[in-house]
């Protein structure tokens, strides 16, 4: 497919099968993607390919913990600004509540928290999660070129045929994916990337997006 092709149709999917990721192909995809911009090549990412009974593990780990109701780990980064405002804020609540209603969720289900934590630390079912950590001594900077490596990654996935969902969701269990991955405490979790071939029949979402004129200025054209 073209670029613009996958970028159309990527999209973060919620429900993958369970046909295994050939490993040749996902080490294609990951050399391909390393040519992605990097300011100073520093080239800030690390990458842990995770599948079979090591990534069973984390999910049975981490999901004991959402239904046990624990609040997860110490964060070492804030998913989002400490107070949304609009639009911003308005974006989130409105995905947020098409996404799981997708998923058979409803907003006024008692159990909702519980039900979206187990589907998260289950990675939606995916056989492949990509863990993806930084030096600690990296910045802002670096931290944009690791959202462009993955964001790489995942159109080259999309090239392959096959699907992806960026959840940083996984940073709230970050001691249980470290003890997993063997990472060093001179590394932070960024988010980790559940990769894999959709699953037959699954609902299929796609969140709105801003209309050019709210996000985009042009100037001098």
């Amino acid at each position: 497919m073209d670029v613009y092709e996958a970028v159309d149709s990527r999209r973060a999917v919620r429900a993958f099968s369970d046909e295994p990721v050939p490993k040749d192909v996902l080490e294609r995809v990951l050399a391909a993607a390393s040519r992605a911009p990097s300011s100073g090549n520093l080239q800030p990412w690390q990458v842990y390919v995770v599948t079979g009974e090591p990534l069973a593990e984390v999910k049975r780990r981490a999901t004991a913990r959402a239904l046990a109701g624990d609040p997860g780990d110490e964060r070492e980064y804030p998913m989002y600004p400490a107070e949304l405002t609009s639009p911003h804020v308005d974006r989130f609540a409105a995905a947020a509540a098409q996404r799981y209603k997708a998923l058979g969720i409803e907003r006024d289900d008692p159990d909702r928290p519980l039900k979206i934590a187990a589907l998260n630390s289950g990675a939606f079912g995916a056989p492949v999660v990509l863990f993806c950590y930084l030096d600690r001594t990296m910045g802002p900077g670096q931290w944009g070129d690791a959202g462009m490596y993955l964001q790489t990654v995942m159109l080259l996935l999309r090239a392959e045929g096959l699907h992806s969902c960026p959840q940083v969701m996984w940073t709230m269990y970050h001691e249980t994916v470290g003890r997993a991955v063997g990472a060093d405490d001179g590394l932070v979790l960024f988010c980790g990337v559940s990769v894999g071939f959709e699953k037959e029949g699954a609902p299929r979402l796609r969140t709105g997006r801003a209309d050019l004129t709210e996000t985009v200025s042009f100037i001098g054209m």
